[in-house]
């Protein structure tokens, strides 16, 4: 009696592992479905509605109430991008590299600036554009210009760039840096010359998506990029980038059609550099 009461039992916990597992597996291809879905029918939405209202006055050089150009918010956006790029992808890949192949296992220091860069992460973009605007606009003189919306996304990024470049740092083999230090080769050599090209794939991740943030950004640019309309002659001239042209076309209400069509230009923007980046990565021999 008492084997086959064990083996009910068996067979009834069985059975239940089994209905679990049926309802896990529906559970995760519900949300697969929900989120390709989603995106999917975002995309489509954002493409039926632009791509009809895409007309050449929309990339005239110069911006007019009549043509309502696009053209100089891409410029625009293109040296938002790079200079954040510029100042972000340095500091947060050395901090990375610090934190990773120098700082001590144990060290205190260490876990204050991960709990920092974590906090950083969740901080609501409109304050970092308050910062920003007290900071780089007032404090500092710089008015709204796109070196003060260049610093900001710099900021706002930083945690990103430094916290993916960690944990793909983190991924190369121990066996990698041993094999270097075996041949003799120094710990500065050894990082930039066997750990930081294994983990360059992971790097570029964290660029990219530091990329779209930047792209998408609208809150801390209105505090100090400001929302002219021109292309900025330089860094110290204010300028508009295509989410915030965006977002000024729908706020007027005059131009919905032309929002939807510079919705379509953003987005062949980011896929356009989602690919260049796949690009780069095989032509310096770094398989994903």
């Amino acid at each position: 009696m008492k084997k086959k009461a064990c083996a009910l039992v068996k067979k009834i916990s069985s059975n239940q592992q089994q209905i679990v597992s049926v309802i896990l597996r529906g559970l995760m291809l519900l949300s697969i479905f929900l989120t390709v879905g989603i995106l999917f029918s975002i995309l489509v939405y954002v493409l039926i509605k632009g791509i009809p209202h895409l007309t050449p006055e929309l990339f005239a050089w110069k911006y007019t109430t009549e043509n309502v150009s696009m053209m100089p918010a891409i410029i625009n956006t293109l040296m938002v991008t790079g200079l954040s790029l510029l100042i972000a992808v340095p500091v947060g890949i050395g901090a990375a590299i610090y934190l990773t192949e120098y700082a001590g296992r144990g060290n205190k220091l260490v876990s204050v600036i991960r709990i920092t860069a974590e906090t950083l992460s969740g901080i609501p973009s409109i304050v970092y554009g308050l910062f920003g605007f007290l900071f780089f606009v007032l404090r500092l003189h710089w008015n709204y210009s796109i070196l003060s919306g260049s610093f900001t996304l710099a900021i706002m990024i930083l945690p990103l760039i430094m916290r993916t470049t960690e944990e793909a740092l983190k991924a190369v083999p121990d066996s990698y840096r041993e094999g270097s230090f075996g041949l003799g080769a120094g710990r500065l050599r050894t990082v930039f010359r066997i750990t930081l090209p294994a983990a360059m794939p992971g790097v570029l991740s964290g660029i990219i998506l530091g990329i779209g943030r930047i792209t998408g950004e609208t809150a801390a640019l209105l505090y100090t990029a400001g929302t002219a309309a021109d292309i900025a002659s330089d860094v110290m001239q204010p300028g508009r980038t295509l989410a915030v042209h965006m977002y000024c076309l729908i706020n007027e209400g005059l131009y919905t059609n032309q929002a939807y069509a510079t919705a379509v230009v953003l987005l062949v923007m980011v896929v356009g550099i989602n690919a260049l980046s796949s690009f780069l990565v095989k032509k310096m021999g770094v398989k994903k």
